[in-house]
């Protein structure tokens, strides 16, 4: 197929529009065959069915490259007693906070965590994502952390999307045990277990003075490098425990958060090459005020995704255009910043490089969207101008 008369985004490595303002590309099978100017196609492409988009814009698909998407319930109540002024501790001893959702996902089967995961991936589809990643972390034993990875493995078979999965286990603390023994009798063989069922691609934790200590995440990561797997971290959300120190130490694949990060921070990131993912959407929800060191991103060199981090209790978030529109208007992100924080370093963030960007040989992952400048993607609220989606070289 041929895609014709259209501004493409090709998204370049130091994360420029890179923009063909009159452009065609060609697409044979999963992958990009050319991309360059609609009147000069190679003559091997000329005679490809073609599609003429009407000057429609082409960017690469969308990634969203830190989610909880499958958990079961939800934290409404939670929610609205937060805003009639109860405390997190008065929450708690409701039922209410993670261990909420941890109950709640060890009730539900495989099947029911998928259907009700369900949902949230198609407002993500329809958005123009074609790859996501899906975490545990809300089971907090082994059966049910092999459940979630299960049911975000079959997302992939049951819709058109690229699911890439993040072992959390040390996301947080089960009531009444230690965590040191929590990591050595729970985390880490369920790790071993998951590992060998081929349900993990990355090892996610939560660094931080109500989740793990430094040196708690140090032994888990120590176990997934060992198993050769690539690690990523929640870091620096609400105080600066050395997370991301940790991390760049161990060449994570990302940091996330990263409210409290520093320039020293940052300087780290820069040198291990870890992907800064930003989460706006936790940010509105907490109403937090501090927010993450962008220009020291900036400056360093590091680049920059974005993400909804869709969860029940600090994100219940399923729209990444929004989240482009968030990170612009709350931490002054570019447009141009946003989107290649949802396409190209989304996309590293999650260890990919064959994707979120529109070069010869790179996946056929493509959004086409009836607006007239990338900029309008963070512009708009709550309008989604998705016109068609591409899935690995399938309209």
């Amino acid at each position: 197929m041929l895609l014709a008369n259209a501004t493409i985004v090709t998204v370049t490595a130091k994360g420029q529009y890179g923009l063909i303002e009159r452009g065609s590309l060609a697409i044979e099978g999963q992958n990009i065959a050319w991309v360059g100017d609609s009147d000069a196609p190679p003559a091997q492409f000329r005679e490809m069915e073609r599609l003429d988009l009407g000057g429609r814009l082409v960017t690469p698909g969308l990634v969203d490259c830190h989610t909880h998407l499958v958990h079961g319930g939800n934290r409404a109540r939670e929610f609205e007693m937060r805003l009639r002024g109860a405390s997190y501790e008065e929450i708690a001893r409701a039922g209410g906070g993670i261990a909420s959702t941890v109950a709640q996902t060890r009730a539900a089967s495989e099947e029911a965590l998928v259907a009700l995961a369900l949902p949230r991936v198609d407002a993500l589809i329809a958005e123009g994502v074609t790859t996501l990643e899906i975490k545990s972390g809300y089971g907090l034993d082994t059966d049910t952390e092999l459940r979630m990875l299960r049911a975000a493995r079959r997302i992939s078979r049951l819709r058109p999307v690229h699911v890439r999965t993040s072992y959390l286990g040390a996301h947080a603390i089960p009531s009444g045990m230690d965590p040191d023994t929590y990591i050595d009798e729970v985390c880490l063989p369920t790790l071993d277990a998951a590992h060998a069922e081929k349900l993990v691609d990355a090892v996610d934790g939560f660094c931080e003075g109500i989740a793990f200590t430094p040196a708690q995440i140090q032994r888990v990561f120590a176990h997934a490098r060992a198993l050769g797997l690539p690690v990523k971290l929640h870091a620096e959300q609400l105080s600066n425990t050395g997370g991301v120190q940790l991390a760049a130490n161990f060449g994570a694949i990302s940091a996330d958060h990263l409210e409290y990060a520093t320039d020293a921070d940052a300087a780290a990131m820069a040198r291990a090459g870890t992907v800064a993912v930003i989460l706006p959407g936790a940010y509105y929800t907490l109403r937090e005020t501090q927010a993450p060191p962008i220009d020291a991103f900036r400056t360093h060199g590091v680049p920059m995704a974005l993400a909804t981090d869709c969860n029940p209790g600090s994100s219940p978030m399923t729209s990444l255009l929004l989240t482009m529109n968030m990170g612009a208007t709350l931490f002054r992100m570019t447009p141009e910043e946003c989107l290649a924080g949802t396409t190209r370093y989304a996309a590293l963030a999650l260890g990919l490089s064959d994707r979120g960007h529109i070069t010869t040989g790179a996946r056929a992952d493509l959004a086409i969207w009836d607006v007239e400048h990338p900029s309008e993607l963070s512009y708009r609220i709550g309008f989604n101008p998705l016109w068609k989606r591409i899935y690995g070289g399938i309209l």
